[in-house]
């Protein structure tokens, strides 16, 4: 029997089935699981989580005659009435990239503690709880939904020892915008966001020595390295529940149009619409951001690098929306204005060319100046972006926090 209870009442040996609230306001990656360590219930009573479901036949009961908040008879019961719970919390209106940039962050950060246990559990042979991940897909769908320049601007902005798991948020992110700019239905939508965040499930099985390694793989390494499409594959299987694209993408999300790709070579048409979109996005990610053996580049220049790449590697329909999705200066892009001042793109417009600015610096004078937010798509503006700057050539080593409007730990 499915009972509604106060954390209050938690006890060890209890099947925990489900937390009433978001799974961002609890510290466990699965809902579900016998509490087994009483450190647990601490952990939940000191989140802002209130009330959960226990599964009584397959835990500890309460005791006789204690009060309930409410029993179901089904799990089906107990899933619509969550379902109708989080609607009621969502927010999907667009708002400024300045107003979710806060709330982004937010995200940015439960995910990364989500996915670094969905790894572990992968590591420890564990299956992957599907469930669970849908969840934090449609927490980062809502924010993409508001305004998908910061939270796929945020988790571009890694560490080298979070790159794994960030990566996935970032590629999440970035397919949910594609999918939307390729005018595809919400169902397939949530697909290439569950796609997204599992692409890369497979690199759990490798040694993370490799993984990590910050200097030039051997080859020996590299076949190690190129065996994680097929692990996260076998990986997936064993989920339940399992969503067909995100098996196609986790396999086949290394394969090229010109058949040099792995694990199978596949050419152009044989390749899905979604394992290109994850070719895409997952180059795009991995080349912007810090590695541990190179700085990533500008997302305008890699843009520019990736449209070289274009023939025999992306499908060209994908990665010209893919550019439409994310601006021809995404976020955090580095910009000179006609005017002579410098500025860093804080968000997009419908028009690629005419981003907002903040503006920072002046080139004429040489020193910093009062940051001003420029809208060079607002009528009467006469400035325009002369060039694409090199972050490296001018050294601010505070350009994130300039886009950002955010104090960003570790840097």
């Amino acid at each position: 029997m499915l009972k509604r209870i106060s954390v209050e009442q938690l006890a060890v040996g209890m099947y925990l089935k489900e937390f009433c609230g978001s799974w961002m306001e609890h510290p466990f990656w699965r809902s579900s699981f016998v509490i087994s360590d009483a450190r647990d219930i601490d952990s939940i009573r000191a989140s802002s989580i209130r009330e959960v479901w226990i599964d009584a036949s397959k835990g500890l009961d309460l005791p006789l005659g204690a009060v309930v908040v409410s029993i179901a008879e089904s799990a089906t019961q107990v899933d619509a009435e969550l379902a109708q719970a989080a609607n009621a919390r969502r927010q999907i209106g667009r708002v400024p990239s300045t107003v979710e940039f806060t709330r982004a962050a937010r995200i940015v950060a439960s995910s990364r503690r989500a996915v670094s246990l969905m790894f572990e559990e992968a590591r420890l042979g564990r299956a992957v709880d599907t469930l669970g991940a849908q969840r934090l897909v449609d927490e980062i769908s809502d924010s993409v939904s508001r305004n998908a320049d910061a939270l796929i601007s945020l988790a571009r902005l890694k560490t080298a020892d979070d790159y794994t798991y960030m990566h996935s948020v970032a590629v999440c992110a970035l397919m949910i915008a594609l999918a939307r700019q390729l005018g595809l239905d919400d169902a397939q939508t949530r697909s290439a966001g569950i796609a997204g965040l599992l692409h890369d499930l497979g690199k759990a099985t490798i040694p993370l020595e490799i993984l990590n390694k910050p200097g030039k793989l051997t080859d020996a390494e590299f076949v190690i390295i190129k065996s994680h499409p097929a692990e996260g594959h076998r990986l997936l299987l064993h989920a339940s529940s399992v969503d067909a694209v995100a098996l196609d993408v986790v396999l086949h999300h290394h394969e090229k149009t010109d058949g040099s790709g792995y694990p199978q070579g596949l050419h152009d048409q044989e390749i899905s619409i979604f394992a290109k979109m994850s070719a895409v996005c997952d180059v795009y990610d991995a080349i912007t951001s810090n590695r541990p053996y190179k700085v990533g580049w500008d997302p305008a220049e890699s843009l520019r690098k990736m449209a070289e790449w274009t023939a025999g590697h992306f499908d060209p329909k994908v990665f010209q929306a893919f550019v439409k999705s994310i601006g021809i200066y995404p976020v955090g892009s580095l910009v000179l204005l006609s005017c002579g001042r410098l500025g860093v793109v804080i968000e997009q417009r419908r028009a690629l060319l005419t981003p907002r600015v903040k503006v920072f610096f002046s080139t004429r004078a040489k020193a910093r100046i009062k940051p001003e937010i420029v809208d060079l798509a607002r009528t009467g503006c006469q400035q325009k972006i002369v060039s694409r700057e090199d972050p490296a050539k001018w050294n601010f080593p505070d350009l994130d926090e300039i886009w950002s409007g955010l104090r960003l730990p570790g840097r």
